[in-house]
């Protein structure tokens, strides 16, 4: 079934192939990958939709000496597979196994560690620069998709790149697909490239015709051929890449290996020059269902390969969110909607439909979407911008510059809070309370399960008028208790007890319930209380408790340091409590990919170890 794959452990095996069993391999690649993913779950229609480009890339170039970047890096996994790691590949992201992005400690094939998008082309100036200054002659690759191209940074790197005289070649791998359907004038503009007949189709025309001159058209063709950039500016006007410094290649047909490598061959000859190849690919290709439907094949649970990705039920944060917020907007015409290519994932396709003059989806441009959400809000609208955690980090200055210090009512709807899973370091979002916690004036509350969910998004809508964020996590993890309804700057007192306090952070209320009731069963009471509103903090409830049990633990979904824990700390120090605290959550280390389950088992955050844990520290052991 995979009888050219098993014989590529390496770049020098892909070497030695021809152009046919090079194609035959990415039939084989396709098949491997659907096979696998199909039982660990990850990116499929990315990674499928650059196999020939993969192979083009390690066929042309001479890796690791020559760096190959990929950005945001989801679709290197055909890169991982000719590069040493085929036999590993079922472990994908599982514990300890292949990480789903390039890790630099993982192989010497992998340049940089990706996972946000639009970083490929500043990292890979800084390797071509660091080449130069080091007098070595080796290319340096950029693989950047269009979606990622709506990026600021990306923009930025370009603009130093054009008159940087380096040996950069930035592969644009254009699928006009990003995880949602591109959006912008950058995806207009490409479109319009799209449609151009290749420029060197074009010159090569004009040279065959002129040959055929009767007079002297032979000796003009040899002219001809050497003008290069002449020819190309009077035929084809220039493109925003070449007026940036740029030797433009393409558009070309990103499945054609022959033309790839004759692209990335003739790019290998340009030096200090930066030069980018232009690339046109399909996502999802070779898998008819994922062709179809793209965006529901980019990242994947484990699932049938004849019958697909089943539909999957609405019980989740995000579908609840989208839900909730078209309900508020019915009688609210003040409210608004921003994501930063999000739309699907956040849950805000019901709402883009019913109110599209009032939905904007800026691309993938988190610090954009900030700053403009509090445009929207010194225009008297109520924006409620909704971003991943792990992606609200870009936009930290624009948050405090733009928002906090100008205390505009603009609401954060923080989506994938805590530890994520299987995408592992890069996409946990962990860190946003640490930050946000130091900003003057913002609130922050955290759901513990869908009813005070709806009730904060209410209330932060329509009743605050200052920053705000509500942060939730993935999926479906909530609390099922009857407790209280939300009031802005109180919690919920969940269970009574004198032994222990446990303060309970958002989505870790339904471990902290459990956890008291394993520690009834040891003869010890636990009094817990669901944090709704994290910031301001509920004074008077948590200062009444934690002096009556005169022990208190803080259970959090994110880095301890900078957290509730730390909040909790500083309450307990300055009003001089004789209260001992025991903070859980992540340290402040690099957190692996592995299931949600098996990371808060590594990190003492399920309820076995939790139980140990705190009977420990009512004793005095710890």
């Amino acid at each position: 079934m995979f009888d050219i794959l098993e014989t590529v452990n390496s770049p020098a095996d892909l070497k030695r192939l021809s152009g046919r069993e090079k194609e035959r391999l990415a039939e084989e690649l396709r098949l491997f990958l659907i096979s696998n993913i199909s039982q660990t779950g990850g990116h499929l229609a990315s990674n499928l939709g650059v196999v020939e480009l993969t192979l083009a890339l390690h066929s042309c170039f001479n890796a690791p000496d020559d760096k190959i970047v990929w950005d945001v890096g989801h679709q290197a996994y055909v890169h991982k597979i000719i590069t040493g790691r085929r036999e590993k590949f079922s472990t994908l992201r599982k514990k300890d196994g292949l990480s789903g992005f390039p890790k630099r400690c993982e192989s010497v094939y992998d340049s940089f560690d990706t996972g946000h998008s639009s970083t490929s082309i500043s990292a890979a100036l800084g390797m071509a620069r660091a080449s130069m200054l080091s007098g070595k002659q080796n290319k340096t690759i950029a693989v950047i998709g269009d979606g990622s191209l709506t990026g600021g940074l990306a923009y930025e790197a370009l603009s130093d790149a054009g008159h940087s005289k380096t040996n950069l070649i930035v592969v644009l791998n254009d699928n006009n697909m990003a995880i949602s359907e591109n959006v912008g004038s950058i995806s207009k503009y490409l479109n319009k490239i799209r449609t151009k007949p290749s420029y060197y189709v074009t010159k090569q025309f004009v040279i065959d015709t002129v040959e055929k001159l009767p007079y002297k058209g032979k000796e003009l063709a040899n002219v001809l051929r050497k003008a290069k950039g002449y020819i190309k500016r009077l035929f084809i006007p220039g493109n925003i890449f070449t007026d940036l410094g740029f030797h433009y290649i393409g558009p070309l047909d990103g499945h054609n290996i022959y033309n790839l490598e004759a692209a990335f061959k003739y790019a290998r000859t340009i030096d200090n020059v930066p030069v980018l190849i232009h690339v046109l690919t399909k996502k999802g290709k070779g898998y008819e269902l994922a062709e179809e439907n793209p965006h529901k094949y980019h990242g994947v649970s484990p699932f049938d390969i004849e019958k697909g990705i089943e539909s999957k039920g609405s019980d989740n944060y995000s579908a609840v969110f989208g839900e909730t917020l078209c309900n508020i907007a019915k009688t609210n015409p003040k409210v608004v909607a921003v994501t930063p290519a999000m739309p699907i994932g956040s849950g805000l396709t019901g709402f883009a439909q019913a109110y599209p003059d009032r939905f904007f989806d800026v691309g993938i441009a988190e610090s954009h979407a900030v700053t403009m959400s509090c445009g929207l809000a010194c225009g008297s609208l109520v924006p409620v911008t909704a971003v991943y955690s792990s992606f609200l980090q870009r936009a930290y200055d624009q948050i405090l510059h733009d928002c906090v210090l100008q205390q505009l009512h603009v609401v954060f709807a923080i989506d994938r809070a805590g530890v994520v899973g299987a995408d592992g370091a890069t996409h946990h979002g962990i860190y946003d309370l640490s930050y946000l916690s130091h900003m003057p004036g913002i609130s922050v509350l955290a759901p513990s399960n869908y009813e005070n969910f709806k009730q904060m998004l209410d209330y932060a809508v329509n009743k605050h008028s200052a920053p705000i964020a509500i942060r939730y996590p993935r999926g479906n993890r909530q609390a099922e208790y009857n407790g209280s309804d939300f009031v802005y700057g109180k919690s919920n007192m969940v269970l009574q007890g004198t032994d222990v306090t446990i303060l309970s952070v958002g989505t870790m209320t339904d471990i902290a319930i459990k956890t008291a009731d394993a520690l009834k069963a040891c003869g010890k009471t636990a009094e817990v209380i669901d944090v709704l509103t994290v910031i301001p903090m509920d004074l008077s409830t948590i200062i009444e408790s934690i002096t009556k049990t005169h022990r208190c633990v803080v259970l959090e979904d994110s880095v301890v340091n900078g957290g509730f824990g730390s909040i909790t700390a500083s309450l307990i120090a300055e009003n001089n409590l004789n209260v001992k605290l025991l903070k859980k959550g992540f340290p402040c280390d690099i957190i692996p990919h592995a299931n949600i389950d098996q990371l808060y088992k590594m990190y003492g955050l399920d309820e076995e170890s939790l139980t140990d844990d705190i009977l420990k520290f009512i004793n005095g052991v710890v």
